[in-house]
Parts: C-alpha cells; structure tokens; sequence
C-alpha cells in the first residue's frame, strides 16, 4: 500500500476509459478492460479511480538506460543504433518466469518493493533532451508493461517527433485495439512477446491468448512495425507442435514478421526450470523457417546458434547484417533496405 500511495503522487488524469453507473469507471488500456469503482484499482494497481476519474502513472521512471536497439530486442528496426529505454513499475500480468519482475512485480510482490527508492521524477521534455544528448536515435518503453502507462509514453513520445526520433513499445500485446489507435500515431516499432499458443498458459500469466494475437494482428493492420519474441522455456513452451503452432500463427499474419525464440534462464518463481540449450532454439528456429516465416533469430546465447544471429537475404541468402549478441559487427544492407546483391528489399524499419 505504501508503494502505491507513493506512486499515487506522480499520475494525471486519463481518458483512455469510458464513464460507468455510480461514479465507475471502465479502463481501456489493456485487455483486461478493468471495471473500477471509486477507491479502487485495475489488476495492474496502478490505474485507478479517484472521484469518478482515471488517474494513471505520469511522470516518473524507475529505470532508464541507453543501449543497443539489438537488446530489446529488434533486429530490423535501426539496427546498430542506440535506443533510450524508459520504465515504470506494475504489470497486467503475474509470469512466474518474469524476468524484469523487480520492477514488473513491485506493486504485488514484497521482494520487489524496493524499486520503488529507484524513481525518478522526470518530464518528457527532459528524458527526450537525453535521448538526443546521448546520440540515440529512438525511445521505448519497457521494463515493465507499456500499456499500463500508455498515456506517458504517448507525451513522451510526441516530444521525442519534434526531434525526428524513433519509437517504440516492448510488451506483453494484452492490448485493446482502443489502446493501439491512441498510440499508432505515436509509435514506430512493437516488439511482443507471444509467451505460448495455449489458453491455459495464459491463464496461468493473467491473461487471455486471443486477445494478444488480436493486438500483434492489429499493430500490423495500423501499420506498426511488428517484431515477435517467444522466450522458450523447457517443459513449458518447447514442444514441437507449440512451436509449429506459434510458427503458423505468425505466418498467418504475414510471413516478413521476425520471429525471436530467446533462451530462458532461470529467474523469478521458476528457478527449479533449467536454462534453454541452445539445440533448442535451433530446433524452434528450424521450424519457423520450415513454416515459412523469413527471418528467425535465436537469442540470449550468443555466439553458440550460428547464423541465427544475422540477417539473411531470403532470396539469395547474402548476410546482409552479421550480429553477436546485441551487437552489429557487419551491415551490408543499403541506405533504402535492400540486399546489395540480388536488390531483394528487406522489410523493416532502416533509417
């Protein structure tokens, strides 16, 4: 409680909801589509209702770091350049593998309570003044869940468009698509993490899975550029017909989606779980591609999942950008996003 009447200080007032009976209000940010009455609290815990009105998070950071856009990741969104990475504390979601959970989980679980001595107060104008002292070329938000502070990174955003700059989301896609139309004008990349194919799972987490494929096939219809990560984690996600459900399911968007299975290492509630072999990913990798999808990375072990690092032109299968860990050692490609030796043009975000 101690946290949230702290955080309570650093919130404005949204509109990103619709007005109920009796003074309720019903929050838009997220799938959840939380009923909230006076006093109370969406399940994130830190949007809620005070006289009638939707106060959300505004205003703060609890982490805020510059590093390669690689990390995040995306690999084809201004590859080898520097991202200015902002977040929040609190989650839509409850992941026993979370691997941010001090910030994630510090609303809901006492071994994260100590984040909140790491805020920061800070307005838009002066995270994006050091966006552009540090010589990045774009902001996203992450470390915890975006949406739940949508109204943030939408100020911070529009602020960061004066000066030419990129934006992103790193996020769990527990959208709703009024959500999504708020932030499209204001969003460049969205990077989502489709955990698992199966319902239970979800559950599991929080969440519902139809509603996160619904968001990573609406961010592409807005014209986002998507990129979809799956942390595969044995015993949990790592059968072989999950993974062909996964691989079909991005190919039933479209087939230019990345797809990055990303190893696992042990965290949080799940630290009985043992880490991800690299032949695991190969395999996820191999089946993705067999699937159709163009471009599959392997991440979180580098140098031990060959070429599933770089990217490949799908047609002549030129390495057009050779990657080590987050880290570009090579880019071939030219300035419009083409491969220099067949011409085919790779989709994504260059300049």
């Amino acid at each position: 409680m101690a946290i949230t009447l702290e955080l309570d200080q650093l919130s404005h007032i949204s509109e990103l909801c619709t007005e109920e009976a009796e003074g309720a209000v019903r929050c838009l940010a997220c799938a959840h589509r939380c009923l909230i009455r006076p006093g109370k609290r969406g399940i994130c815990g830190v949007r809620y209702n005070e006289a009638g009105k939707l106060r959300v998070p505004w205003g703060y950071v609890a982490g805020v770091q510059v590093d390669p856009v690689e990390k995040k990741p995306f690999n084809h969104f201004l590859p080898g350049r520097q991202v200015l990475t902002f977040g929040m504390l609190g989650c839509n979601f409850h992941c026993s593998f979370c691997q941010n959970w001090k910030t994630s989980q510090a609303l809901c679980d006492p071994a994260a309570a100590r984040s909140i001595q790491q805020i920061t107060k800070v307005d838009p104008e002066e995270l994006v003044a050091l966006a552009v002292k540090n010589g990045a070329s774009a902001l996203a938000s992450s470390y915890n869940e975006p949406l739940i502070s949508s109204e943030w990174a939408i100020d911070i955003f529009k602020e960061a468009k004066k000066f030419d700059l990129k934006t992103a989301f790193v996020s769990n896609g527990y959208a709703t698509p009024e959500a999504l139309h708020a932030l499209s004008p204001w969003l460049d990349g969205y990077k989502i993490d489709l955990k698992s194919m199966q319902e239970r799972r979800y559950r599991e987490m929080g969440g519902n899975l139809n509603h996160v494929l619904d968001s990573i096939r609406l961010a592409r219809e807005l014209g986002l550029w998507v990129e979809v990560v799956t942390l595969v984690i044995p015993g949990f996600n790592d059968s072989i017909d999950e993974l062909w459900d996964l691989s079909r399911f991005l190919v039933s968007v479209s087939a230019d989606i990345p797809w990055h299975v990303t190893a696992y290492h042990p965290d949080y509630r799940m630290e009985d779980i043992p880490a991800t072999p690299a032949a695991i990913l190969q395999q996820a990798a191999e089946i993705g591609e067999e699937a159709g999808l163009q471009f599959v990375y392997a991440g979180n072990l580098p140098g031990k999942v060959g070429s599933l690092e770089d990217t490949l032109c799908p047609k002549c299968k030129h390495i057009l950008i050779r990657r080590r860990g987050f880290w570009v050692l090579e880019n071939h490609l030219t300035s419009a996003g083409n491969c220099p030796d067949c011409g085919q043009k790779i989709p994504g975000v260059w300049s």
